[in-house]
This record gives structure tokens, sequence and C-alpha cells, in this order.
């Protein structure tokens, strides 16, 4: 069994490319199998390709097809794919469209290194990490913004194992780890979560954050924001 993470890299500008390349192997976990030039190669290298990478990590402003509207195509054709934002544009609106479309994590390029080791590895155990700022996002924006309108789904739709699953989630637990903590197991736990997607009619882990704020099924200083 390949213990690597294969990493795919999607940036126009390639000395900063090549630099994320060059850092992240010198991990011996990380694999970088491919490095595209803007949103179109990495979309076409990934409907070609014989084994899909398992993290892609893209900037948003590139040539010919951004990062938004990649993003938004690999989430509809190759859903099981974990995409990182690795971008220089830090504003809110930024942060809260690529995680809407997609996107399971968000880094900007002036983050340290080892945050970005860090992030990688949490992307490819828990399938999706938000640090402090994104979660901020989540809540100041989307929550309140237009275009996110809160679920008309009844909190007592959930089971009372749901809910503690998604207290778990909202606290960025793992599906091992939620396993661990409630005596079930990984794939029960992975139950549930597809569970409460399908109930809460949200697309994606921030989707879930966003109904548990606003059914206050967790106390924001649960989720340290």
């Amino acid at each position: 069994m390949d213990s690597k993470i294969n990493i795919v890299l999607a940036d126009d500008e390639v000395l900063f490319r090549k630099g994320i390349s060059f850092l992240l192997q010198r991990n011996s976990d990380f694999n970088i199998v491919f490095e595209a030039n803007d949103g179109q190669e990495l979309v076409d290298y990934l409907r070609t390709t014989e084994s899909l990478p398992d993290i892609v990590i893209t900037d948003l402003k590139m040539p010919n097809l951004n990062g938004v509207e990649t993003t938004k195509i690999l989430h509809s054709d190759f859903p099981g794919l974990k995409v990182i934002a690795l971008t220089s544009y830090n504003t809110p609106s930024f942060i809260s469209n690529m995680i809407q479309v997609g996107a399971v994590s968000y880094i900007v390029k002036n983050a340290s290194p080892e945050e970005v080791i860090h992030t990688i590895r949490e992307v490819h155990e828990k399938g999706f990490y938000y640090n402090e700022q994104v979660m901020k996002v989540i809540y100041s924006d989307i929550i309140h913004g237009k275009s996110s309108p809160k679920t008309e789904l009844d909190y007592d739709a959930l089971t009372a194992r749901e809910i503690e699953v998604l207290k778990l989630i909202c606290l960025q637990q793992s599906s091992a780890e939620i396993a661990d903590k409630l005596s079930i197991s990984p794939r029960t736990a992975d139950g549930h979560r597809n569970s409460l997607l399908l109930k809460t009619r949200t697309k994606n882990i921030a989707g879930l954050v966003v109904f548990a704020i606003q059914n206050n099924i967790v106390d924001l200083n649960e989720i340290n924001l």
C-alpha cells in the first residue's frame, strides 16, 4: 500500500509553484505527481490520468480557467478529490467562495511552511481542515451572508447519535477519532457523516458547520472561533 500523499499543484506562477513543489517533496510522505500552469491543464490531466491524486492544491487567479471555476468542476466530476486553495487573496469573499464551491481548506501564500505541511496532512487524514480564519469566515460571511440561506430542516430530524457526530465534526475530528470517542467503527462514523449531509442538504463539511451553528447545536466557543 502506497503510504505517500499524492499531490497535484496548479499555479501559473512558475517560480512559486516550483518552490512549493521543492518544499513539499522534502517530506518523505509527500509526492508531487503533476504540476499544471492553469485550471484547464489541471482538469485535462485529471480527466486522462489512470490514477487520481489524493489532493489538489490550486491558486485562485489563473489564466484559461481560474481556481473557483476549476474547483467547481473538480467537485462535480471528482467528488472524492480534496481541493486546497493556496493563494495570495486573503479576503472573506474569496475564502467563502472557495469553501462553498468545494475547497476543503484555504491557505494564504504568506503562510509558514509548517502551516502548509500541517494543513495537507490534516486534509489527507480528515478530509478537510479549517483554520481559525476560515472558521470565522464560515460564521460571519457564509451564515450571515445572502449566499447561504438557513436550512428548513427540523432539528428533531437528526438522531441523538447524529447530533453527537455533528458536534465532533465541528471540532474537526476525523472519522477514526469520532469512532474512538463514540465506540463505533470508522465505517459507521462515515455513514453518520453521509447521513448528515443528506438530511441537512449540505454539500460539504462547511455546510454542516453552518447548520450546527444556525441551529445552536454547537457553541461558538467550542469550535474556537
